[in-house]
């Protein structure tokens, strides 16, 4: 069965010398693309909020993002996506799960809290890796995983504005922490006999059926009051979602999972950054000196792009 090169698998314990670049390159891309996505949702609660209630604004972005990607797959590979793994299917549930919990702990605790535990789940992801895909950190993940805590706890937790976050909306955000970890491991797996494109199509389609679950669950209304409604989502669609999560689960294929759990720490600097020119709110000198620390830290993890079997 041939595959294209994106939809190779790295050989087991080391990454192909030429594509060493090129994997981390992706998935730090992808991190950046998503950090628009907490931006996307603000903005249509905001000026939206009588369309879609935040559930369905996920839901429709894995709509919308669907039909793009399976023209993608026909473009690129010129023939149907192959079938699913059960890999694909446990990521793309835990994805929507990830997503509806961070939502839900956004209206229950203060968004600095949620913000630094739902980081913290880039970081496990490392953990995750070494005690199930058997892929051993090196010395400099440790250090880099180290100051994307402190990084992310600053950038988070630094702002003027701090308030006491509710118990039940830390949990919900540690849940989502959980399942963001879930979710990168196991669309690591789905990927060995899967190119990116196949990966992250069949991941918006289970995404889809299972945010539709919950919206319902959530009592969210299904479609907008006008078709202002479907703007935000269909935003979220192709920046997110498309160019996000494409580059993200392509990038895995070649990129040690541990290494690609911080370079997807770029995504709260972008979305920091975004809001300080779009919303008017300037970083305190600690939440400046925390973003600049998480750079510091997706430069240093990026060095080692080699698994090391345990």
């Amino acid at each position: 069965m041939t595959q294209t090169p994106l939809a190779a698998a790295p050989p087991s314990g080391s990454l192909p010398p030429a594509r060493s670049w090129l994997g981390p390159l992706m998935v730090l891309g992808g991190g950046v693309a998503i950090g628009f996505a907490p931006i996307g949702l603000r903005i249509g609660i905001q000026e939206f909020g009588n369309e879609l209630g935040p559930q369905a604004i996920a839901m429709w972005r894995y709509i919308f993002a669907t039909p793009i990607l399976f023209g993608l797959v026909l473009l690129i590979h010129r023939r149907l996506p192959r079938p699913p793994n059960k890999f694909i299917i446990l990521a793309g549930t835990f994805f929507a799960i990830d997503i509806a919990l961070w939502h839900w702990a956004l209206t229950m605790t203060s968004v600095s809290n949620a913000t630094f535990i739902v980081n913290l789940g880039n970081i496990g992801v490392g953990v995750v890796a070494w005690l199930f895909l058997k892929e051993r950190p090196g010395m400099h993940w440790f250090f880099a995983a180290s100051l994307a805590i402190a990084g992310a706890a600053a950038l988070s937790l630094g702002g003027k504005a701090l308030h006491t976050g509710g118990l039940k909306g830390d949990l919900f955000a540690l849940g989502a922490a959980c399942f963001v970890a879930g979710y990168m491991m196991f669309s690591k797996l789905g990927r060995r006999n899967l190119s990116g494109i196949e990966a992250i199509f069949w991941l918006s389609v289970v995404e889809s059926v299972v945010a539709f679950i919950i919206v319902n669950l959530a009592g969210e209304r299904i479609l907008p009051v006008t078709a202002n409604g479907f703007i935000v989502p269909l935003v979220l669609a192709l920046v997110a979602h498309v160019m996000g999560q494409g580059l993200i689960v392509s990038g895995l294929g070649w990129t040690n999972t541990a290494v690609a759990g911080i370079l997807v720490l770029a995504q709260p600097v972008v979305a920091a950054a975004i809001a300080w020119k779009l919303f008017d709110e300037p970083l305190t000198a600690l939440q400046a000196a925390g973003a600049a620390t998480i750079l510091v830290a997706v430069w240093l993890a990026q060095r080692e792009r080699t698994p090391r079997p345990a």
